[in-house]
């Protein structure tokens, strides 16, 4: 079980660590609404620019910690409840503007190694 946790503590880091610093900036068929940047999904939901700076700082913040918990296991559980937090937030959004259940699947399936990760 704990090597099964370590490996999703480390495809959910890796995974927020690509969108949030890797992939940003560019577009990709999983972005909400017509957005063609991180950035610009954050208005198509609809939230002020502060929003897109603090869940980005959050995200990146518990995905670091998630690979922190390889050695700390202490910090496992409250960055994988944050970020299943974060992840159930962003899955509302893309129901929230009507995006096909595709553009969803990425943070449903964060969301399900985070709770994951949380119970096992």
């Amino acid at each position: 079980m704990n090597s099964l946790r370590i490996l999703l503590q480390v495809v959910v880091a890796l995974g927020i660590i690509n969108v949030w610093i890797i992939r940003a900036n560019r577009p990709t068929e999983y972005r909400g609404g017509d957005a063609k940047s991180l950035k610009d999904e954050f208005l198509t939901y609809g939230f002020p620019g502060v929003f897109y700076y603090s869940i980005g700082t959050l995200k990146v913040l518990f995905a670091l910690v998630l690979l922190a918990g390889i050695w700390f296991p202490v910090l496992v559980i409250p960055a994988a409840i944050g970020m299943s937090a974060l992840m159930a937030g962003a899955f509302l959004m893309h129901l929230k503007v009507k995006d096909p259940i595709k553009k969803s699947l990425p943070s449903l399936s964060m969301l399900t190694m985070s709770l994951l990760i949380v119970f096992l």
